[in-house]
């Protein structure tokens, strides 16, 4: 069993693991599938040692979708709990203005949906960002 829960900002950073980056792209929504897997996900990834949440988000941004102008914020903490691993991160939203090539990396394709697409590879987390975000913009 899986709980995800969103917290106002303000939880430690220094415990962070994860940024996620629920993104929009000329009216749509920005999912990215690794290149070793067959499923979606939001933009995002690990916080490299020495690096702060809001480094990791853009650099992880830029690196998973070719962004080269955007604006980013952060929109709130989050936990999950799964069996005895307990972790917290940081959800941010981001509106891409200007996309180049996509860089070499993990990702092997970038695409641009209405709403959350069917196949996700965090089926039991991403939905929950996703929609926190999706309620709060309407």
């Amino acid at each position: 069993m899986i709980e995800v829960k969103i917290h106002p900002l303000g939880l430690d950073t220094e415990q962070f693991k994860f940024v996620v980056i629920v993104t929009r792209y000329q009216d749509k929504w920005v999912f990215v599938k690794h290149r070793k897997r067959d499923t979606w996900e939001i933009p995002g990834g690990h916080i490299d040692e020495g690096e702060t949440p809001d480094d990791a988000a853009s650099r992880e941004l830029m690196e998973e979708t070719g962004a080269v102008k955007f604006k980013i914020k952060p929109f709130c903490d989050y936990s999950v709990l799964k069996g005895d691993k307990f972790g917290v991160s940081r959800l941010y939203f981001a509106t891409i203005e200007e996309i180049g090539p996509l860089p070499e990396s993990e990702i092997g394709e970038v695409a641009f949906f209405e709403a959350i697409p069917e196949k996700l590879t965090h089926a039991d987390i991403q939905p929950i960002l996703f929609k926190a975000v999706l309620d709060s913009i309407k």
